[in-house]
């Protein structure tokens, strides 16, 4: 069963990033049970860890949202008032217009609850981003009239809709989510659908993303992606185009469930078992600038939600310099081992 209130709402220790970082950087790996991150990224060559050339900008347009899912990253929810305002959207669209990246990824919490959402979107389409993602959580699309002629709307802007699911089963989907959210879900990719997604022939792309909904890594994505579609298109006639499998990264909510779970230790030693030095090579680190909803710069979405901003002169959009920004080394710590586990993981799924 999900959670009603966020670790913010609740004023949980956890709530707060140098706390979670605190934890992480004590006990095992404190007292030498598992090597640090650093330390296995320089046995096999990688430290420091540097980026290559910028191909995506990940805008955090807020950390609202209709659900209050076990294990976000984000501590996203309807308790959550911070919001991007227009004033950094605007200074993110001069941003745009200019950066060597081709991928724009919208995020949040649910990014379309942004007041300035559509106009947003309408004002970046014009800026010639060869693909422009909106990472939607699917029931937002059902939450509120106001939504529902999303899926109209993403159309008449060729955005990538990458959606949140789970599972193809209903159990698992509601005990990571929320109870009805699978129907929901189904439903609006359904919708989306209708217009067109991932319907041959219309270059609407339509994208699942799986997290696993317990103490364990995902499997083969390939596999995984094989059996969604038969299942979706099964028991409810759907499509979609690719699944992204995603590792879920020890912060935030995703933490305290390991810790009062009492899995904490147990997925940790996973994670560094399944270390993969090629995985490293290619982490989102290396090709993303992450924003967020007020402005700074981050090396990716997680390390925003740790507060750690990068390595750099150029700390924030208003002063932002790509040249800078290239030449800096990223920073890292115990929870970047979800992302080079096994297949690897970013937000576009594995990364091997």
């Amino acid at each position: 069963m999900a959670l009603l209130k966020s670790l913010s709402a609740r004023k949980d220790d956890l709530s707060k990033p140098a706390n979670q970082l605190k934890f992480l950087n004590n006990g095992i790996f404190r007292e030498g049970e598992l090597p640090t991150f650093k330390d296995k990224i320089a046995e096999t060559g990688n430290f420091p860890l540097k980026p290559k050339k910028l191909e995506i900008l990940q805008l955090n347009l807020g950390y609202m949202c209709n659900q209050v899912c076990s294990h976000c990253h984000v501590d996203a929810g309807p308790d959550r008032r911070e919001i991007m305002t227009k004033e950094t959207m605007l200074q993110c669209l001069e941003v745009i217009k200019t950066t060597g990246a081709h991928t724009l990824d919208l995020t949040g919490g649910a990014p379309e609850m942004n007041p300035n959402f559509r106009w947003f979107v309408e004002e970046a389409s014009k800026a010639g981003i060869k693909d422009f993602i909106v990472r939607s959580n699917l029931t937002i699309i059902l939450a509120n009239k106001k939504y529902h002629d999303l899926p109209e709307f993403f159309k008449k802007y060729n955005v990538h809709v990458a959606s949140s699911l789970p599972f193809y089963k209903r159990e698992k989907t509601d005990k990571q989510r929320g109870s009805g959210v699978f129907d929901k879900s189904i439903k609006a990719l359904q919708m989306l659908n209708e217009v067109g997604y991932a319907q041959e022939g219309t270059g609407l792309k339509l994208d699942l993303v799986y997290n696993p909904a317990g103490a364990f890594l995902p499997t083969n994505q390939k596999e995984l992606e094989r059996d969604f579609k038969v299942a979706l298109k099964e028991d409810f006639n759907i499509d979609f185009n690719e699944l992204f499998a995603i590792t879920n990264l020890p912060i935030s909510r995703f933490l305290e469930y390991l810790i009062a779970s009492e899995n904490y230790e147990d997925y940790m030693y996973a994670l560094v078992d399944a270390y993969n030095p090629k995985a490293v090579e290619s982490v989102m680190c290396t090709n993303t600038i992450s924003i967020s909803w007020d402005g700074w710069l981050y090396d990716c979405d997680f390390n925003q939600m740790l507060e750690l901003k990068v390595n750099s002169k150029v700390q924030h959009i208003s002063d932002y310099n790509e040249d800078l920004l290239n030449d800096r080394e990223i920073r890292i710590s115990q929870h970047c081992y979800g992302c080079t586990a096994g297949s690897g993981s970013s937000c576009q799924g594995s990364v091997t």
